[in-house]
């Protein structure tokens, strides 16, 4: 039986809902809350030890992000290891909630198919995440102004906006692990322990399984130099199989501009380079698009079989 119309009707209107459920929910203020603190920590935290080079380092706005003062960690710290909590928690009572609720039906006798139901839940928690990843930066260069008084240059915001771009994308992998398992299972607390186990195994554990795997696969011979940067290669790329690793690559990168390669390097990439010069804008960019578009297609790849499940569900009154 042919579909009547476009399989996307009602898409906005599921996307602005289900933000604004996100936006008014006590959840994500509590979550948001933890965010904020967070942040204002770690940048009193960086500002002291800033102030010191200020009209030695031409980058003082990317300091703020990645400088750290004990016992705080660097802002970026704390967003790559909160975000995803922010993104799970956005996602992972998408579906079974609507079957918790028994609305799910009432929402698909609308005139409204699957596909915009799924998509519009996604690219709502999408919105939010980006509204809360913007009130961060700008909060972030707000009090940097105020504390530092200097404006950030256009390098600085060209970067500042690349990481916004990592940092949603990062994010939109985690969202549709949330929403995928919230798709496959009908419980939400066995949704929300499944995307928090997977997430727990990328952060913690994968940079300890990564070397074990590169040894079992390319053994080290003392006797053969090779074999090092043959177990370097596969233990960059089995790590790399991590968005967490990804994005701390990304961010290295965007808000270190004398970042010049990852893993490994050699003296023929620094011919012609004066060594810790930082790199333009566009280089940096070209260093990281292979991350950025790794996320990306996660994130797609992910959200498609989320989609494909939810498809072949049957729901019944």
């Amino acid at each position: 039986m042919r579909r009547e119309g476009s399989p996307f009707t009602g898409l906005s209107t599921i996307a602005l809902k289900e933000a604004a459920d996100h936006m008014s929910s006590l959840r994500m203020h509590l979550v948001m809350l933890l965010v904020l603190l967070t942040a204002i920590g770690a940048i009193y935290g960086a500002i002291s030890q800033i102030k010191q080079t200020i009209g030695q380092d031409p980058f003082l706005f990317l300091r703020l992000f990645t400088t750290s003062q004990a016992p705080l960690p660097s802002f970026v710290t704390f967003l790559g290891f909160l975000l995803p909590l922010v993104a799970i928690a956005l996602g992972f009572d998408a579906i079974n909630g609507e079957y918790s609720r028994r609305t799910m039906s009432r929402i698909l006798a609308q005139p409204i198919y699957r596909d915009a139901v799924l998509t519009g839940k996604f690219i709502g928690g999408l919105l939010v995440l980006a509204i809360c990843l913007v009130t961060l930066w700008l909060l972030m260069t707000g009090l940097g102004i105020l504390l530092l008084g200097l404006p950030p240059s256009g390098e600085e915001v060209l970067r500042g906006i690349a990481f916004l771009i990592a940092s949603l994308a990062y994010g939109g992998v985690w969202l549709a692990v949330a929403l995928l398992f919230s798709t496959l299972f009908r419980a939400p607390a066995t949704s929300a322990l499944a995307a928090l186990t997977l997430w727990l195994l990328f952060t913690i554990f994968w940079p300890m399984i990564a070397p074990l795997l590169a040894n079992l696969i390319a053994p080290v011979d003392p006797l053969d130099p090779m074999t090092t940067l043959a177990n370097a290669s596969w233990q960059s790329g089995i790590a790399r199989i991590s968005p967490n690793t990804l994005y701390n690559e990304m961010t290295l990168a965007l808000l270190d501009p004398s970042t010049r390669a990852f893993g490994l390097l050699f003296l023929s990439q620094l011919q012609g380079a004066l060594l810790g010069s930082p790199l333009p804008f566009s280089q940096s960019a070209l260093l990281v698009w292979p991350q950025l578009a790794g996320l990306v297609a996660a994130m797609v790849v992910v959200f498609t079989v989320a989609y494909v499940s939810f498809q072949r569900q049957e729901i019944r009154a």
